[in-house]
């Protein structure tokens, strides 16, 4: 679980700086605190182009994380086809999708009433 002196905006821009240190696409934030009933406080969804960049920027996620908070994920799913990886943070949930697997799914859509928040990426 997340150390209690990293806040979750914290934990979220290292997350990001993770998936753009590998250059993941398609970043999203998605704020579930204002919904009834969610199993979290945040998704940050974003997508990689082939199994080896979703396993790349899992791999990332993890060791930046480790690194700057000295934190673990609570569970990890997905990691052996590598379409959808879901990495739980407890209060933030990551989802690595690659592209064809998030259109079928569409979480956006899914969970519409969360304030969404796309990151912009320079690359």
């Amino acid at each position: 679980m997340a150390k209690k002196n990293t806040s979750p905006d914290q934990l979220i821009s290292t997350i990001i700086a993770g998936i753009e240190d590998v250059k993941g696409k398609e970043i999203t934030i998605l704020d579930l605190r204002e919904i009834e009933n969610t199993v979290c406080d945040y998704f940050v969804v974003c997508e990689g182009t082939s199994n080896t960049q979703v396993n790349a920027i899992v791999n990332s996620i993890q060791k930046k994380v480790s690194k700057e908070h000295k934190d673990n994920p609570w569970h990890i799913e997905g990691n052996d086809n590598a379409e959808w990886v879901l990495m739980d943070y407890v209060n933030i949930v990551v989802h690595v999708f690659q592209k064809h697997i998030r259109e079928y799914y569409d979480i956006e859509s899914l969970w519409g009433d969360a304030k969404t928040t796309v990151i912009e990426t320079s690359y």
